[in-house]
């Protein structure tokens, strides 16, 4: 009988429950902190910027009805639907797509963590996603929007320049 997709030893390294579970629930729950606080301190969105480096970062409190650079603005329901149908698939599919490497396993946690993280935003607050990381050069993101960049830009690198698909080793 087929191991249980969730199913591993312990914490292990390419179980879903094991270290990549952690690394989406330590991604999740940082997204959620850093978001609880930037809306504690300043509860209106866009009335605060706390400048951290002079024309170059500052930390404030936007609201995004919209996924990156604002595009299907005022879709919340369909960005959660396919947030959702996204969390879903990646859970069910785990062990096929980290295909038992660790490092990818670790990589599909991240971005799971970074996925939930936003639709957390967009299921409970109609108001938006809040967004509070602003360079100047670039529109304001979260925790979970880097998660989420930094684990499809890690999957494209190791599809392009590591999977060797359809090479069969020399005989």
């Amino acid at each position: 009988m087929a191991p249980h997709i969730f199913m591993g030893n312990g914490l292990s390294r390419s179980s879903f429950l094991g270290w990549p579970g952690v690394a989406a629930l330590a991604v999740l729950a940082l997204d959620q902190l850093t978001k609880f606080m930037v809306y504690t301190i300043w509860p209106i969105p866009g009335e605060n910027e706390l400048v951290v480096i002079p024309g170059f970062f500052s930390l404030v409190h936007w609201r995004n009805l919209g996924a990156a650079w604002g595009i299907f603005a005022r879709h919340t329901w369909l960005l959660a639907v396919v947030s959702l149908v996204a969390a879903v698939l990646l859970m069910l599919f785990f062990r096929r797509l980290s295909d038992g490497k660790p490092v990818l396993a670790m990589t599909y946690g991240v971005l799971l963590g970074g996925i939930v993280g936003n639709l957390i935003d967009r299921a409970f607050f109609p108001e938006g996603v809040v967004d509070f990381l602003a360079f100047r050069w670039w529109p304001a993101f979260n925790i979970a929007d880097s998660a989420i960049t930094c684990s499809v830009i890690f999957l494209i690198v190791h599809a392009v320049f590591f999977e060797r698909d359809g090479e069969k080793p020399a005989e």
